[in-house]
């Protein structure tokens, strides 16, 4: 595997959630004047800012995080303790990086907020950024992971959705799962035409550069279901797009197989793997100093640095999901083999929920014994153009 950091000398400002036992130290100097901005969710547990962090460090960043969401560990353990921040604090750490001159950033991205007004706080920082970065195209790009729900429901109160149309339209790449882009775009996606018409929409409405819908569940393509193709029988797909001068989508899209596991900060992940492959695709270009990164209309989306980012992601993904499983099984039996599932005296529902939380420790993702799957990818599934 590839040893060399992939991106050059870069820092990073994690404003994110905190799920468990990771202390992050906060640093930035002129020394290292470029500084990305992370606004994302979760302490223990491998997800939101924990994820993050250990990501983009792994590939070489520097990274200095402040939190939005403290909790003990992610809520797929159905328990927790922790509080939520709000958006006056969020609002007042952004004042005392400024007023220490810590606010030089080149990089946003942002995950989980808790709340329509702690959403719109973020925007507000998002909107001081790429206001003061206009006299330098292309020296400010924001990443959106517009966390609102996924598989029909949403997870966030009513009010996030319209607080997410009112300012997605400031961000160069969006990152909404399918749930969230029809959310976003009013378009239901249910074939292929209509997930054009939904990116489309996403991209004429809010004049949005760069789109990756994370998870898109849809028939497959004659392509990709064609004999020699031989896909696995459950799959699903990443779908991208970055925007013609005259707003016309250059979709593409890359198939994988599904894991028969649940898992979280699986999107997290994704998100902080995005930012650095991006940076990376477009850094030693003249893309660097264009406006959100965008390429000449002559580029074909399966040479967009979107879809090559796009495809060195899911190489790590799909190595990281693939030593989990791997793993998994194995720890939770030694787990159920332990005195919290055979300890005397637990009833049916005290039982089922010990095994949940044994599971869920189980799944959790390996990345602290596989960071090699992140800096030096084996690529497996290549992007597709879609007509």
């Amino acid at each position: 595997m590839n040893s060399e950091p992939p991106v050059p000398e870069t820092s990073v400002l994690a404003v994110a959630s905190h799920v468990g036992k990771q202390i992050v130290h906060s640093h930035t100097s002129r020394s290292h004047p470029r500084t990305w901005l992370l606004l994302t969710d979760y302490l223990h547990s491998n997800v939101g800012n924990k994820i993050a962090v250990f990501v983009l460090q792994s590939l070489g960043c520097d990274v200095a995080a402040l939190n939005t969401v403290q909790f003990s560990n992610h809520t797929g353990y159905r328990q927790w303790k922790g509080t939520k921040v709000t958006a006056q604090e969020i609002t007042d750490l952004w004042d005392g990086l400024k007023q220490s001159y810590l606010n030089r950033f080149d990089m946003m991205l942002s995950g989980y907020v808790p709340g329509a007004a702690a959403v719109e706080a973020v925007g507000n920082i998002a909107k001081e950024l790429k206001e003061k970065s206009q006299a330098k195209p292309g020296s400010f790009f924001w990443v959106l992971d517009p966390v609102m729900g996924d598989n029909g429901k949403l997870y966030v109160a009513d009010d996030v959705v319209p607080a997410y149309r009112g300012l997605v339209h400031l961000a160069d790449l969006i990152l909404p799962n399918q749930f969230e882009a029809e959310l976003l775009s009013e378009v239901k996606i249910t074939d292929f035409a209509s997930l054009r018409a939904a990116v489309e929409t996403l991209h004429s409405r809010y004049n949005l550069p760069h789109i990756v819908i994370t998870s898109v569940s849809l028939p497959l393509t004659a392509e990709q279901a064609s004999p020699e193709s031989r896909p696995p029988a459950h799959t699903m797909s990443v779908v991208g797009s970055t925007r013609t001068s005259t707003g016309k989508s250059r979709l593409f899209s890359i198939t994988f197989p599904v894991f028969e596991a649940y898992f979280s900060g699986t999107g997290d992940m994704f998100a902080a793997l995005m930012v650095v492959r991006m940076r990376e695709a477009v850094a030693s270009s003249s893309l660097k100093d264009k406006a959100s990164w965008l390429s000449d209309d002559d580029v074909d989306a399966l040479d967009l640095p979107l879809a090559k980012a796009a495809e060195k992601v899911l190489a790590s993904m799909h190595e990281v999901l693939s030593r989990t499983c791997e793993a998994m099984q194995a720890e939770l039996d030694r787990e159920l083999a332990g005195e919290p599932a055979q300890e005397e005296g637990l009833n049916e529902e005290e039982r089922a929920k010990t095994v949940h939380l044994l599971k869920s420790r189980a799944a959790e993702l390996r990345l602290a014994r596989n960071w090699g799957c992140l800096r030096g990818p084996v690529i497996e599934y290549r992007a597709v153009k879609l007509e």
